[in-house]
């Protein structure tokens, strides 16, 4: 069975990223899974410093790096058990019936993809463990993770709050008519109320794009207020989210169209450092 696997590595919005799960956890039935991975600073390799220490060298002084070394694996090892600990923990408490937990060493993408199948949804922080005092920057991970896997991906803020009203954002292509169709048929959103926004001119074509992604959803429940905003696509979306207090968006990933310089461009990078609420990726 595909599970809910979030990523978490100890910064400040690892809380978020554990109660984000166990909400879709909840939401879709679906196991949830924690992960960890530890990096190559975390998790050094041995190397033979020999040839690099300089002349005269003495041998205790490599025996005391390469126990620095172990010394320092196994407290990297021993955080991220905690870590892991706490996390199911918490999702336990947040409702979720027996949260597992997975350890790996290595580059996260590669990890990701070695489980991609596995995944039916993956949500990560906004930041990492290192862009805590960064401001608005974008963790170093995700911009990787999202090009590179094809599962849909929750990436959330630092702070928690359960969804109740979400925005796709469409633009008649056929990812994000993929997009419409996935929320139509997923249990995540069901009986939350659905804006769908078109954003350019507004043309009879845009309208009949427009109807279509609105009929999909009421056909699957949902209430749908859709319509039609003119202007830049990260300027649009987050002035529709403020006035309608929206608290999720639904975007598709890789589009053709204005939409895909959202992974592409400025528009991405704008868009994911000015939203304070969750953006789910569909690809």
């Amino acid at each position: 069975m595909a599970h809910v696997i979030a990523c978490i590595d100890g910064s400040s919005i690892t809380p978020a990223v554990c109660d984000y799960a166990a909400w879709a956890s909840r939401r879709m039935d679906a196991p949830l899974n924690f992960l960890h991975v530890l990096g190559k600073s975390e998790y050094p390799i041995p190397a033979d410093l020999s040839g690099n220490i300089g002349l005269g060298s003495r041998e205790h002084l490599l025996q005391e790096l390469a126990e620095l070394d172990e010394k320092r694996s196994r407290v990297a090892l021993e955080q991220g058990r905690l870590m892991l600990e706490a996390a199911k923990a918490r999702a336990i408490a947040d409702g979720v019936s027996n949260p597992t937990s997975r350890q790996r060493h290595g580059e996260l993408v590669d990890t990701l993809i070695e489980f991609e199948h596995d995944i039916r949804l993956l949500v990560m922080g906004r930041q990492g463990e290192h862009g805590d005092s960064a401001g608005e920057h974008i963790g170093s991970h995700l911009e990787n993770v999202v090009r590179t896997l094809h599962r849909p991906i929750l990436v959330v803020p630092s702070d928690y709050s359960e969804p109740q009203r979400i925005l796709v954002a469409f633009d008649g292509s056929a990812t994000t008519r993929k997009a419409v169709e996935m929320v139509a048929a997923s249990p995540l959103f069901r009986g939350l109320p659905c804006h769908v926004v078109m954003v350019g001119a507004d043309k009879s074509e845009a309208r009949e794009q427009l109807d279509w992604a609105r009929a999909s959803l009421e056909r699957a429940g949902f209430a749908v207020n859709a319509s039609i905003r003119s202007g830049q696509v990260e300027e649009v979306l987050c002035a529709y989210r403020t006035e309608h207090q929206i608290d999720l968006i639904v975007m598709g990933a890789y589009g053709h169209s204005k939409i895909r310089e959202f992974l592409v461009g400025s528009t991405t990078t704008k868009l994911i450092r000015q939203s304070k609420i969750p953006l789910l990726l569909l690809r």
